[in-house]
């Protein structure tokens, strides 16, 4: 999208909103210059999660387990 200084003056929140909502950058004419507002991507929920280890030990040996005694409907 591209704006006058002035266009983005008058609907300044609406142009930031609609940046952040599509993702797609919007340029800005100044005195022959472009500016250029860029949304970052957001990153995903799980990637700000703290790793943990999840399983200690052979993946293996717990096919062979038997919970039979343990479960009860």
């Amino acid at each position: 999208m591209k704006l006058s200084g002035t266009k983005l003056r008058e609907n300044v929140y609406r142009v930031l909103d609609e940046a952040l909502d599509t993702g797609k950058s919007v340029e800005i004419q100044r005195k022959g210059r472009t500016l250029r507002i860029v949304p970052d991507k957001p990153g995903s929920r799980l990637e700000s999660l703290r790793k943990r280890p999840t399983l200690r030990g052979n993946p293996e040996d717990l096919l062979s387990l038997d919970w039979s005694s343990e479960w009860k409907p």
